[in-house]
């Protein structure tokens, strides 16, 4: 018997330069779906597009020429390299524009800067993070997909990685984000898909669904509602 598709009928939109959230119950397919917008859960049924180009089913290492970089969950940096030897490694390819990307990740990330020639597994987990996203600005992308980046933080780290998420659209960047802390995820979001049994249950603006006792509902595994 065949098995049965993970997802069914997700139809997600990210305006330019905004952050979209994406949160759900466990199991409800947020992060499959993240996966399959970089290439690395294959898509059966749809589409993919990325500024009007058909990029479904794409190969990861491809995705950063096309201006999108993907931070999972967990395995996002090098423990056994240094701070900056992780950051070079992604920069291995800039040519000329190295050490202009270089001074400005560490601009950014003034920790990282001041622990450049340390271990990166001897991070803190929310500095883990930064790292992570320092090596995905690094390609300087249009996109950026982020799955569950506070997840195992403390309460205080989670909320400075979600704080830079938002941090990053001033520069004009699209973060897609797949969250389970959700009430902070909604404050630093401007739109929000939550999924449930692998399909849409409702989206619209965050600020809207801060206080929707709806969000609630679903998040919670009790109420479902028809797809349409």
């Amino acid at each position: 018997m065949p098995e049965l598709p993970i997802l069914q009928d997700v139809s997600l939109a990210a305006e330019r330069g905004k952050v979209t959230v994406v949160i759900g119950p466990n199991g409800a397919g947020k992060s499959t779906l993240i996966k399959a917008i970089a290439g690395l859960v294959p898509v059966s049924a749809g589409q993919v597009h990325l500024s009007g180009q058909d990029i479904t089913n794409p190969r990861p290492d491809t995705m950063g020429a096309r201006g999108v970089a993907y931070v999972p969950q967990t395995d996002n940096i090098f423990r056994s390299l240094t701070i900056r030897q992780n950051l070079d490694l992604v920069l291995r390819r800039a040519g000329q524009d190295r050490a202009r990307r270089l001074d400005e990740l560490f601009a950014r990330f003034p920790p990282l800067a001041a622990k450049q020639k340390e271990k990166a597994g001897a991070l803190s987990g929310g500095q883990r993070q930064f790292l992570a996203v320092a090596m995905a600005l690094a390609i300087e992308p249009s996109v950026i997909l982020m799955d569950e980046p506070s997840a195992g933080l403390a309460p205080r780290a989670a909320e400075e990685v979600l704080q830079q998420a938002r941090a990053l659209t001033d520069s004009g960047v699209t973060i897609v984000l797949v969250e389970q802390n959700v009430r902070q995820a909604l404050r630093i979001a401007d739109h929000c898909y939550i999924l449930a049994d692998g399909r849409n249950q409702v989206d619209g603006p965050a600020a809207d669904l801060m206080n929707d006792p709806v969000v609630g509902q679903i998040y919670l595994g009790g109420k479902r509602m028809a797809a349409t």
